[in-house]
């Protein structure tokens, strides 16, 4: 492929709620412009841009994947996303590296869940955005009222450029209303015959271009006054005022087809050249890495770029995806990355269409580039020139709340994992991994458990490590509420030296959060000196085991009163078992508790769920705090709940909300478990126990 500068470049990212066709979509618009030779599938695993094992087994957009291609002069890369929430990482870090985005809707389904939350993600950015109803020979297709969902979703912004001829198995072309003419696409899928538009379509047609004509009027003022006193707009007027609009976002252009029909494919090839800004048009700002000054860059600038996806490879290595915002980018250079002030060498440049690698031999501000192995530098870093330093805002990613256990399913795989782990990572933001002291579990989180599945997927896919995936525990620990003052005596004689120590504990409650307090209140040398810090080690090793479960006992305060000891049999070792002893008998009769976690969680939902939402907390043994409406028709939720009920809450919450809500939640304090869940807990403690001696 051959160099292409800023102007006659277009990043384009494909968004949509998951079935849509945005896939298929791409896969058309490849082959229409000749960058494929065959028109592949999702069905039968063929799809340029879905080529990972994962994707072709469950037929769904996984990853990210880069597809150029060359039109009409310019060259558009085009950036297929998933269209499912688990991999909402994928998405922003798509849309950083775009400067407009293709929103694909089935014409059988309309706007859904992924559609909503893709199009605010690209309004937080500013992208201007095509509509493409796809599907338009689907069953029940119907343009005209997905039409109306799109405007009572997004606003009147909304408007179509383009009519279908017909739906479903009818569908046979599309309306320009622009040129007002119809296009009935030939046998060959490639080429189109311009005709007039049908009569029984005509008065629609008409109807709809008055509408695009206002929509343009109003991206201009000129126009707008020209329109105001009834003067007629020359279709150069119209696509003015509509360019202005798109770039303002605010005029949405809306045209439809057939991804697997091939129906309507050029059409769209030509209004991505014609309606999406090119690169550069506005300067990129960031600050200084030093000073925090902000900071612009545009096209013809010193060097500066940003990493907006990573991938790894246990063959390949390190992959990492760049968007240029200014300067050139050249192999066998060096780069500085400013967010980790380290320097990096690159070698290769190239492209990628799905697998498919491409060499690059310079690379201009405004294109899109891959670069292999380099050793610091990952997914949200920025480049620079080193005498100019940037930094631009890191990619925003919401945290991931789905919790699972996981170890290796065979023996000798626990190094690995960890190594597997750590490379998934690069990959994947929203993928995390953190070791649970308590629990002694490793636990990796994510968005969903699809997300979840496809990780351990991946790492036996990618480093051969087998592994299972359970649900965490739940980090108990125990405490008193009542006093008790116990003996401990330790004695025994076996011949030659015996073992002897003997002491008095008093044991009471402290305030939460206060832990453990060891208290020497012995006078007169009833228990040496030497011995108190075995009594004090023996007292905290009883208190890491617990009584009831086996959970560490905290906030208890522990007084040494009295005791004895033998000249000759005392030890350490005696005194530190008699202490465990007491502390054990003691915190029997000090009115033992099992403590839960309760984690404290706003969940963000469209407010006609909250009710239901609350409800489902309430089942949860959730205390709901308050709530609020927050606008945009959304309502904010707090409340807390105990951990052990939370483990399942982003599937729970996404199926009451139709995926709408989201939440997020932390630790807030330890408070008693209910007396019927805690006889549960600990009779199953006392089973595992059991079961494992």
């Amino acid at each position: 492929m051959k160099e292409y500068k800023s102007d006659r470049l277009r990043n384009v990212g494909i968004v949509a709620h998951g079935g849509a066709g945005k896939t298929s979509l791409t896969e058309a618009m490849l082959f229409n412009s000749g960058a494929v030779n065959r028109l592949g599938r999702v069905d039968d695993g063929s799809a340029t841009t879905d080529f990972e094992p994962e994707e072709i087994k469950r037929k769904v957009t996984i990853s990210t994947a880069l597809a150029p291609c060359e039109w009409r002069e310019h060259k558009i890369n085009f950036v297929d996303t998933p269209g499912y929430s688990d991999f909402v990482a994928e998405v922003k870090g798509a849309l950083r590296a775009v400067d407009s985005a293709l929103i694909v809707l089935c014409a059988a389904a309309g706007v859904e869940v992924e559609t909503e939350k893709t199009w605010n993600y690209a309004n937080e950015l500013g992208l201007p955005r095509i509509g493409y109803i796809n599907k338009m020979d689907r069953e029940n297709a119907d343009f005209y009222s997905v039409v109306d969902s799109m405007k009572a979703s997004f606003g009147n912004g909304v408007v179509p450029v383009q009519l279908p001829i017909g739906a479903e198995d009818n569908f046979s072309g599309i309306v320009d209303l622009i040129k007002m003419k119809a296009y009935l696409p030939e046998k060959n899928g490639r080429e189109y015959n311009e005709t007039a538009i049908p009569a029984d379509l005509l008065p629609k047609a008409e109807e709809a271009r008055m509408a695009l004509i206002e929509a343009a009027a109003e991206g201009n003022d000129d126009l707008l006054t020209k329109y105001l006193e009834g003067e007629e707009l020359s279709d150069e007027e119209v696509i003015s005022g509509l360019l202005a609009g798109i770039a303002q976002s605010k005029v949405f252009p809306v045209m439809c087809g057939s991804a697997t029909k091939n129906i309507g494919i050029q059409q769209m090839l030509d209004s991505i050249i014609k309606y999406l800004p090119a690169p550069g048009s506005a300067p990129v700002t960031g600050y200084h890495p030093v000073t925090k000054e902000p900071v612009e860059r545009s096209g013809s600038d010193p060097f500066s770029a940003m990493v907006f996806k990573t991938t790894a490879d246990p063959f390949v290595g390190r992959l990492n995806y760049i968007r240029l915002f200014s300067g050139v980018m050249k192999p066998d250079s060096t780069l500085y990355n400013a967010t980790k002030d380290k320097s990096e060498r690159i070698g290769t440049l190239f492209s990628l269409r799905g697998k498919h690698q491409d060499p690059i031999t310079a690379v201009h501000a405004g294109d899109i580039v891959v670069v292999a192995k380099l050793q610091e530098t990952g997914t949200g870093d920025s480049l620079c020139d080193k005498d100019k330093p940037i930094i631009f805002e890191p990619i925003s990613y919401p945290r991931p709340m789905f919790v699972r256990a996981v170890e290796a399913k065979n023996k000798g795989d626990e190094d690995k994992i960890g190594q597997a782990l750590a490379r998934l990572m690069d990959e994947d933001p929203t993928f995390k991994v953190r070791k649970d002291v308590e629990t002694n579990q490793l636990l990796i989180s994510g968005m969903g458990e699809l997300h979840l599945d496809i990780m351990s997927e991946r790492m036996k896919r990618k480093f051969g490590v087998e592994t299972l995936l359970t649900n965490p525990k739940v980090p108990y620990r125990e405490t008193i509420r009542g006093s008790a003052k116990v003996e401990g005596k330790h004695k025994k004689q076996s011949g030659g030296h015996g073992q002897y120590g003997h002491v008095w504990l008093q044991l009471d409650p402290l305030a939460p959060g206060a832990q453990f307090e060891f208290v020497d209140s012995i006078f007169g040398g009833a228990v040496p000196r030497q011995y108190i810090p075995a009594v004090e080690k023996g007292v905290k090793e009883a208190l890491t085991a617990g009584i009831l479960a086996g959970y560490p006992m905290v906030d208890v305060k522990v007084t040494l009163t009295d005791g004895s000891y033998h000249t000759v049999d005392s030890s350490e070792m005696a005194f530190k078992i008699a202490s465990t002893m007491a502390l054990r008998k003691g915190a029997l009769q000090a009115k033992p508790v099992l403590l839960e976690p309760i984690y404290s969680i706003e969940v963000i939902v469209p407010e006609t769920y909250m009710g239901d939402v609350i409800g489902d907390l309430n089942t949860k043994r959730g205390r709901i705090q308050g709530m609020e409406p927050i606008g945009g028709g959304q309502g904010r939720i707090k409340a807390q709940v105990p951990l052990a009920e939370m483990f399942r809450y982003s599937i729970d919450l996404r199926s009451i909300t139709q995926g709408r809500g989201t939440f997020d939640m932390n630790f807030s304090h330890y408070e008693d478990v209910p007396a019927r869940l805690a006889e549960t807990i600990i009779a199953s403690a006392k089973k595992d126990k059991l079961d494992e001696a």
